[in-house]
């Protein structure tokens, strides 16, 4: 079972975070998926609604390709990244979004260095979203 708070270590081989984990993109990302599933929909509610978790990747995944392109300001957009905890907080608190899922932004998103680092995090929730619609709440 993933824990959620320690997912840096499912999706790096190493304590550097140097080498993406093959796995994190497969079976990590499903068991997060189910996970986060599970709790959406144990609460009875209109939490972790697929559109509502898709938003926060989408950002994520526009921040990856300002980051990639030529005479991009890394401190810039690791600024941004940052404020997606931030914007992700505010939806629990409008209860959008359960605890888990807010645990799984803000643990990525700490974990986040480098280019690279938002690569692999994007990487790893774009697989996370593609489990979340088979195992997320219909």
């Amino acid at each position: 079972m993933v824990e959620i708070e320690k997912i840096a270590k499912y999706v790096w081989k190493d304590d550097k975070r140097l080498t993406p984990n093959p796995e994190a993109f497969s079976k990590t990302a499903e068991e997060v998926a189910k996970l986060i599933g599970e709790r959406g929909r144990e609460e009875r509610s209109s939490k972790n609604k697929s559109s509502q978790i898709r938003k926060y990747y989408d950002e994520i995944f526009k921040l990856n390709q300002r980051a990639r392109s030529q005479g991009a300001d890394w401190n810039v957009i690791l600024a941004q990244v940052h404020m997606i905890v931030a914007k992700v907080a505010y939806a629990k608190g409008r209860k959008l979004v359960t605890d888990e899922f807010e645990k799984l932004m803000r643990e990525l998103i700490k974990s986040i260095e480098t280019k690279e680092h938002l690569n692999v995090v994007t990487n790893f929730l774009e697989a996370f979203m593609a489990f979340y619609k088979v195992h997320g709440p219909n």
